[in-house]
């Protein structure tokens, strides 16, 4: 049979899942919440038929977030060996939950936009052409976020780690909004503009509304934005007074778990191990300064302190380890420590005082600095800005 160009191109696919994208935000802006289970099926059909089976709509379903529509990219586990970094045959940790093994996490294709107040009709959604949500401090995100129903969460730092280093993996580093509006590199390539940052810069850009080359994997179905436009706040990872902290394995996916105080969060041995925070010799950022500026180094003292007003910075890939010190793999595998010498550039960020939560991504403000290795340590979980958003995901646990 003849080859017959048409709906079989890529710029076809590209517009028919972009055609049904923005059908299904216009519905939201037109009539709200989709709690008919024929309609939700129907929609769903439509974007998995579109994209093969890796995009999918889901709906909240909790009391509160009913029917909020949300369209997610599926990522099957992966061992990693196959990343190709010298690492074992065992899955990457975004795929292990409470001690079970899933076949698959789903992070949402856009930045979450907010619907409603917490706890009388919270909830996200994330659609393409919104404005990306913003200005909302650490446990608001979680509660937005887990509000959406079982299984649902803000996303945290191993499924973060997990896209970046797929990224890296297949030598694709993504571009976006990191220069008001535009991509620093390709001024050519810009967004729909949702926010004005003053009389002569754009800010935020409209979701998915950038060219193909902003999705983390370059095609119709991969993530949108993942460098710019809102920085992302990220759950199941911490700094406390320089220590670094995490939630074992992707356990902060689990909705109801606690990441306050001391609760389960472990600190990190030299040969990998997790153990108790404050236990001697665990893995810290320390700053090479004595007032706490300069460059990032993976210590296992604190030395150089910033006062609050300080911080240490240096590209991703030059942050080093303090002499004598060994570096796990399990800190690469969670994105907080360099593989090699190429992590496209991006910016790492740390102030070692007090506890400070992570944002990823950058924003439209940081250039060069921002994408998807960037890490922004520097801030307390109370912060907010309106360059700060987050993403939805979804395990079925």
């Amino acid at each position: 049979m003849k080859y017959v160009s048409g709906p079989y191109t890529q710029g076809q696919i590209a517009r028919n899942i972009i055609e049904a994208e923005t059908a299904l935000t216009t519905r939201w802006l037109n009539g709200g919440a989709i709690t008919d289970a024929a309609e939700q099926k129907d929609w769903q059909k439509r974007i998995e038929d579109l994209s093969f089976g890796r995009n999918t709509v889901m709906f909240g379903t909790s009391a509160e977030a009913a029917g909020y529509p949300a369209v997610m990219v599926r990522f099957p586990a992966i061992s990693l060996e196959r990343f190709g970094f010298g690492w074992p045959n065992q899955v990457h940790p975004a795929f292990i939950v409470n001690g079970q093994i899933l076949p698959e996490v789903w992070l949402a294709k856009f930045k979450s936009a907010y619907v409603g107040s917490v706890g009388v009709d919270g909830g996200v959604v994330s659609l393409r052409g919104l404005d990306p949500g913003n200005t909302k401090n650490f446990d608001d995100n979680l509660s937005y976020h887990a509000n959406m129903g079982a299984g649902f969460h803000m996303q945290t730092m191993a499924e973060h780690a997990l896209k970046a280093l797929l990224c890296k993996k297949q030598g694709f580093w993504p571009r976006g909004n990191n220069n008001w509006g535009s991509d620093v590199s390709v001024p050519s390539e810009f967004g729909s503009p949702t926010h004005k940052y003053d009389d002569t810069r754009m800010g935020r850009t409209a979701t998915g509304s950038g060219p193909l080359a902003w999705n983390h994997d370059g095609t119709p179905f991969g993530l949108a934005d993942v460098n710019g436009n809102v920085r992302e706040w990220c759950g199941g990872m911490r700094l406390v007074d320089g220590e670094i902290q995490i939630l074992e394995n992707n356990d902060a996916a689990d909705n109801t778990a606690d990441q306050t105080g001391t609760g389960n969060w472990k600190a990190i041995l030299q040969d990998g191990s997790l153990v108790a925070p404050g236990t001697a010799d665990t893995l810290k950022y320390n700053a090479t300064n004595p007032d706490g500026s300069g460059t990032i180094e993976i210590a296992t003292a604190v030395t150089n302190q910033s006062d609050g007003t300080t911080y240490a910075t240096n590209s991703f890939e030059t942050t080093a380890a303090a002499a004598g010190v060994t570096v796990p793999e399990i800190l690469k595998q969670y994105a907080l420590a360099p593989i090699d010498a190429d992590h496209g550039g991006d910016r790492h960020y740390m102030r070692n005082l007090g506890e400070r939560l992570p944002f990823v991504g950058g924003s439209c403000v940081f250039g060069s600095s921002a994408g998807v290795f960037y890490l922004y340590l520097y801030r307390e979980r109370t912060f907010s800005s309106w360059d700060i958003g987050a993403r939805l995901a979804f395990c079925n646990l």
